[in-house]
């Protein structure tokens, strides 16, 4: 019989024998291995792990080399494995935090466990992701991680929201689904929007699956087979430098092998004749190919031309009547329209007048916008009805009298023939606004003031009233451009005048001299952007005003071309580098007030340039091989206003002396080659007393510190430049500076470049209107404002209103710049940064209140933008979305 002592043992012991029995039929199963194996498995498993770790590292590194620095996409094989990797790396690193707490469970020589199942299950787990780490090694072995990224099948166009082109839009696309229709044409007057239909036609295959390759070409009037082909060789990846150098049956051959090993649509933009596509090298569509031309044209009979089934062209009719108010209302404001019960009832009228031209609306509508009374609407519903009746035949010509109303609401004669100038340059060219404006000067065009700023302001204020008209638009840095059916309305108003009779042959790429049949009827002449070699005939053109011959070939102009241009006042020489001497017969240009000879490979000027006594403007800027000036020619020039010599390969010293007795003059430009230069300079009153608009220093080698305030004193300085100062070290900055004395109150833009020794530019605080800022390859530049400099003007302090103007701001190659300024800036005009190459700037002068009111852009490298560090988190999301990647290259 058991006792109850005995029965306490017997339950003792078989509680203690359990693990025992359960070990014991894990082993029997095999199981106990993971447990005997767990420490070393454990070892091996850390091992491989960290192994796994440095190979995914150097593919991440090798896939960054390639994306950054050649531009590559990575392999989807490589971005599948270090996603893997990835995932894997993190399941292994939360076993490895696990596993001392199983490796305490070990006992009895490692073979048992205080908690068997548990430290099973751990080991199975390290012995599965084990194999897994050793596999996923095994398979990181890759020769090539990245390639060239594939190009995208369709770029998306910019495009507004649109009136009236839903049902053109439908028509388009649904032809484009028919597998017999390979050519689709668009066709309708300028203006009309077909573009803008091309746009969207761009941007549907944008936004849906396809497999079409989608390419967008401009043909344009003036070589259209060679611009389609430079535009498609752009998108299907084969231009290079070798490219431009091509004959056009060699691009079309290089096309074709590409193009007929896809499926491809080609939009046409802009087509004025018959466009042979197999000369472009562009394969005909067919059903077998499935590919598709879409092209916009004025003409109709050019859609005949390019396929004949008329069910395949369609036209994009003018606005009916409700959508044409539509969109008139949106241009010229619903406030206008309220003004006066009865403006509304008128604006019909005009909307009735601009017979549904989209062009013509919005141009129209944007005049009136600012027109408040009945009165001015009836006057315009007036002018319109007889601006009608001088319609000439022909669809192309339909608008012009629309469009001319903007032209007759200028002020008066002066305005207009401003504006038709304008037409005088290239297509789509900017125009500089103070180039502009001299030759309107040149050409008489403007009032007589005593004082040339006075004419250029009046030259400025019609630009401004131009670009308000819609007739001009404004463009970058300075520039205005003219809308292509804006300067074709130009010129046709030229051809129609009385008074005026224009040739204009400008970037149609002329190798010879053109020939006319009424010479003597031109009154300006534009020969702009061509190849023309040789001027050997002589024009009679005894009422030519203007002759435009820059950027071009010219190598020869004989003596006797300007014998028979007795009225020409403008004469415009620009950007021919292998012109190196002027004719003598130039002396027969009598009238002549306006010689620009930049940019030209001119060696010295002809004594006989003295005959030109009634010559206002010379321009010698960037005649970097001008070494001779005969004495008294610049004097001999007494009516002489504006005398540009920046970059002039003959030493401005040397005339300055000259420059004391030209009574008129109040423009200079000049460049100063030493300090030494510019301090002789200064000692000439007219240095002082001339408008002096524009300096450059360069390659300083006598001094090593500038003292620039000299400079400040010059009141209508609006352009400096630094470069190339390799010695100086130091722009000096007065301590006793007054307010309102010594400022550079003009100063608009600041040049430096390659000053390696300048460690800051300390000296821009005193140009309060400064607007652009371009600083680069100063290798040795630390800061762009130094707080101890500003701490020597005690003027200055509680006093600075820094950058306060400043728009763009551009810092290239500064390896040493670490700050720009020690405390954030509102910059409330700031509209464009771009920081290259800077490496050691990561602080910018931002917070949260500079970014109040801001369009701005920053341009960077994504790897610097990453390190950029912010003032707070507030900022950060402030301006994360103003940055733009840019790509140096070359």
């Amino acid at each position: 019989m058991l006792t109850s002592n005995s029965l306490s043992l017997f339950f003792s012991i078989s509680l203690s024998l359990d693990p025992i029995i359960t070990r014991c039929s894990d082993c029997a199963t095999g199981q106990a291995s993971y447990i005997c194996n767990l420490e070393d498995n454990l070892h091996a498993f850390q091992a491989e792990v960290a192994g796994l770790k440095e190979l995914r590292s150097d593919l991440m590194s090798r896939v960054r080399i390639a994306e950054d620095e050649q531009q590559l996409k990575p392999l989807n094989q490589v971005e599948g494995w270090l996603s893997r990797a990835e995932t894997l790396i993190n399941d292994a690193d939360q076993l490895i935090v696990q596993s001392p707490q199983h490796v305490e469970n070990l006992c009895m020589g490692d073979c048992w466990s205080t908690h068997p199942r548990s430290s099973i299950k751990f080991g199975k787990k390290i012995a599965k992701k084990l194999q897994e780490v050793k596999d996923q090694k095994e398979n990181g072995d890759f020769s090539d991680v990245a390639s060239k990224p594939p190009l995208p099948s369709a770029t998306e166009r910019p495009s507004e929201p649109t009136v009236g082109l839903e049902s053109n839009f439908n028509k388009v696309w649904s032809c484009l689904q028919k597998e017999q229709v390979g050519i689709i044409g668009i066709y309708g007057l300028g203006g009309v929007g077909k573009t803008t239909l091309l746009n969207q036609i761009n941007n549907k295959f944008h936004d849906t699956t396809h497999d079409y390759h989608v390419i967008w070409a401009v043909a344009s009037q003036d070589r259209p087979i060679e611009r389609v082909q430079d535009q498609i060789a752009e998108r299907i990846g084969l231009s290079n430098e070798g490219w431009k150098s091509k004959s056009l049956d060699e691009k079309a051959e290089g096309i074709f092998q590409v193009l007929c090993k896809k499926k491809f649509a080609l939009l046409l933009d802009d087509i004025w004749e018959w466009f042979d596509l197999t000369r472009a090298g562009v394969p005909l569509p067919t059903q077998q190919n499935g590919s598709k031309v879409i092209f916009t044209t004025r003409r109709l009979d050019v859609c005949c031309q390019m396929q004949p089934n008329m069910d395949n062209n369609i036209r994009v009719e003018c606005l009916p009547p409700g959508k044409a108010f539509k969109l008139f209302e949106e241009k010229v404001g619903s406030e206008t329209l309220r003004m006066h019960p009865d403006i509304s009832k008128l604006a019909e009228a005009v909307v009735e007048e601009c017979a549904g031209l989209p062009l013509a609306l919005i141009t129209i509508g944007r005049a009136m916008a600012s027109k408040k009374t009945p009165r001015e609407w009836e006057y315009a519903i007036e002018v319109l009805r007889q601006s009608a009746a001088s319609v000439l035949p022909g669809v192309g010509k339909e608008m012009y009298p629309k469009l001319k109303f903007s032209y007759d609401c200028l002020p008066d004669e002066r305005f207009r023939s401003c504006f038709l100038y304008c037409s005088l340059y290239p297509e789509d060219y900017l125009i500089d606004d103070d180039e502009l404006v001299d030759c309107w000067i040149g050409e008489g065009l403007l009032d007589e003031h005593t004082y040339l700023r006075n004419a250029r302001n009046q030259g400025h204020f019609i630009i401004g009233s131009l670009i308000d008209a819609c007739l001009l638009e404004k463009g970058p840095y300075g520039r205005v451009k003219m809308h292509d059916v804006i300067r074709d309305m130009a010129l046709w108003i030229a051809g129609e005048s009385e008074n005026e009779r224009f040739f204009v042959k400008s970037g149609v790429q002329l190798k010879e001299q053109p020939k006319a049949k009424k010479w003597e009827e031109v009154t300006r002449m534009s020969l702009r952007k061509n190849q023309i070699e040789n001027l050997t005939e002589i024009l009679e053109c005894p009422n030519l005003r203007t002759l435009f011959l820059s950027s071009n070939d010219l190598k020869v102009i004989m003596d006797d071309f300007f014998n028979s241009m007795p009225m020409l006042r403008v004469l415009d020489l620009f950007n021919n580098m292998n012109l190196e001497e002027l004719p003598v017969g130039i002396a027969k240009l009598v009238s002549l007030e306006h010689l620009n000879l930049s940019q030209t490979g001119i060696k010295k000027l002809p004594v006989e340039l003295k005959a030109l006594a009634k010559l206002k403007y010379l321009n010698l800027e960037r005649t970097c091989d001008l070494k001779m000036i005969p004495q008294q020619l610049i004097s001999s020039f007494s009516k002489l206003q504006v005398l540009k010599m920046e970059e002039c390969g003959y030493g401005c010293l040397l005339v300055l002396e000259e420059m004391e007795h030209l009574k008129y003059l109040n423009v200079l430009t000049l460049t100063f080659r030493s300090a030494s230069e510019l301090e002789k300079a200064s000692r000439f009153n007219k240095f002082f007393s001339c408008a002096i608009e524009h300096v450059s220093l360069q390659h300083f080698r006598d001094s090593r510190s500038l003292n620039i305030m000299a400079l400040a004193k010059l009141q209508h300085l609006c352009v400096l430049s630094l470069s190339s100062c390799m010695d100086l070290e130091e722009v000096k900055i007065e301590r006793n500076i007054t307010e309102g004395a010594g400022c550079f109150h003009s100063l608009r833009s600041v040049t430096l470049s390659d000053c390696n020794h300048l460690r800051d530019v300390s000296w821009v605080i005193f140009a309060p209107h400064l607007e652009h800022l371009w600083i680069y390859g100063c290798i040795g530049l630390e800061e762009i404002i130094s707080e101890e400099k500003l701490g020597e003007v005690a003027e200055l302090k509680g006093n600075l209103n820094l950058f306060s103007k400043l728009k763009r701001l551009l810092l290239h190659r500064l390896p040493k710049l670490k700050t720009m300024y020690h405390h954030a800036l509102p910059f409330p005009q700031l509209k464009q940064v771009c920081i290259m190459e800077c490496p050691m700037l990561k602080k910018l002068p931002l917070n949260s209140n500079s970014a109040k009111g801001q369009r701005l852009i920053i341009e960077g490298k994504e790897g610097w933008w990453k390190d950029v560090e912010w003032e707070d988190e507030s900022t950060k999301i402030a301006f994360l979305p103003t940055f733009i990647p840019r790509i140096i290259k070359g």
